[in-house]
């Protein structure tokens, strides 16, 4: 890795992240209204994170880093950054289970879906009900 550059996506540049997403990840879309976080290798989009916005909260709804660079720490530096820029009690994220730990890594808590605010309640059952298996998380800061 040259020179990783962490920002907020300029909105103006969704299309970039669309072609990511096409690459990369054909069901998933970035959508305008999210907050995107992009990481960079050498100018080249290499990683990507979204939050949408549901009411007061915020859902992390996806996570993507192009094949040739997993394994080299993007998305623990997206995470890293997001912590300082993005990350509040308000932000909720579903994990899938092989990414638990790594979401826990960076300061989400387990949680029972019984626990999310109402309206992330019916999107998480809505999701896991298409078959997901998703495991609801809430980013709660460390108290130290």
């Amino acid at each position: 890795m040259h020179e990783l550059r962490i920002e907020t996506l300029d909105p103006i540049k969704m299309p970039l992240v669309t072609r990511l997403y096409k690459s990369h990840y054909p069901s998933g879309k970035a959508k305008s209204n999210e907050k995107t976080i992009v990481a960079y290798n050498n100018n080249t989009l290499i990683g990507v994170v979204r939050f949408r916005p549901i009411e007061q909260y915020q859902l992390l709804t996806g996570m993507l880093v192009v094949p040739e660079h997993r394994g080299k720490g993007v998305g623990h530096e997206l995470m890293k950054h997001c912590r300082h820029q993005v990350l509040d009690t308000d932000v909720y994220c579903f994990a899938y289970q092989h990414l638990e730990s790594f979401y826990s890594q960076h300061g989400f808590t387990t949680i029972e879906a019984e626990a999310l605010p109402n309206n992330l309640n019916q999107l998480f059952n809505r999701y896991t009900r298409s078959g997901k298996c998703l495991i609801p998380m809430h980013f709660l800061p460390d108290k130290s």
